[in-house]
């Protein structure tokens, strides 16, 4: 069976930190996935070499069919994606951010022109599209992020932390969003996210990361216990203490051990 994402033993590290620990991890075709993890469990780093941000230190992995290390280009061509951190041009509109996109994914003419309207007109931003994206609230921006990601049609689709700091409303507009374009455009949607309740709600399956190791893979309902939530299922596989690491986690802290190095 060909899987929308494949890898096996694929592995992270920065010098002596792990930070993704010999995964093995299947999604298949048309699904919408969840990982879940801890501040610095290893979703961002394994998101980024999925993507080819980053290149795996051993193991490997396929997306869309295409092997991650070997064929970098194929794969990044047949994936969208929307970072957790800001990456629009503010100083161009709704419509410019869209078009720069489509001419770097080879779209161009009339082509061009369908795709960036009907990718405004998903999010509800065709009114907005004169607009410079610096006056966009927060939800706008994702928005309009998850429009651009949709831009090229992608086969994959990775949201990383897509409703991080939204109002209940707008998360449930990017809900709605992502389960129409799973259900209409069959697009596999792989999604990180500290909601617990939007994996529940939205996942066909999720996987729970803890410390780079996959410690759960299943449908929500089939990982719960008899009045649990997928939240309790959440804490009592990686624990109730604060974790230590924030935002990036095992990437963080190595940065600060190689600055601390060079001073």
């Amino acid at each position: 069976m060909a899987f929308a994402v494949e890898t096996k033993g694929i592995t992270k590290r920065f010098g002596e930190l792990t930070a993704v620990d010999n995964v093995d991890l299947t999604i298949e075709k048309g699904e919408l996935f969840g990982l879940l993890g801890p501040n610095g469990a290893g979703k961002t780093t394994l998101i980024s070499m999925l993507c080819t941000i980053l290149e795996p230190t051993s193991g490997g992995g396929k997306v869309n069919g295409f092997d991650v290390a070997k064929q970098a280009d194929a794969v990044r061509k047949s994936i969208g994606i929307v970072f957790q951190d800001p990456s629009l041009d503010d100083e161009l509109t709704g419509w410019e951010n869209l078009d720069f996109h489509a001419e770097l994914y080879g779209i161009s003419g009339a082509q061009k022109k369908a795709d960036t309207e009907n990718a405004l007109k998903l999010v509800e931003l065709w009114d907005k599209k004169d607009e410079l994206v610096k006056h966009y609230s927060g939800g706008m921006k994702r928005r309009l992020e998850i429009a651009r990601g949709l831009m090229h049609a992608p086969a994959v689709l990775f949201l990383d932390e897509p409703t991080l700091g939204l109002d209940p409303q707008t998360r449930h507009h990017i809900w709605d969003y992502a389960k129409k374009m799973n259900r209409e455009k069959k697009v596999t949607i792989v999604l990180t996210t500290h909601y617990i309740e939007e994996a529940d709600a939205l996942c066909n399956r999720v996987a729970i990361i803890d410390r780079g190791k996959i410690v759960a893979c299943d449908a929500p309902s089939k990982l719960k216990r008899k009045g649990e939530s997928l939240e309790d299922v959440f804490l009592r596989l990686t624990g109730k203490e604060i974790r230590r690491e924030s935002g990036g986690g095992f990437i963080d802290k190595f940065r600060m051990r190689m600055r601390a190095r060079n001073r």
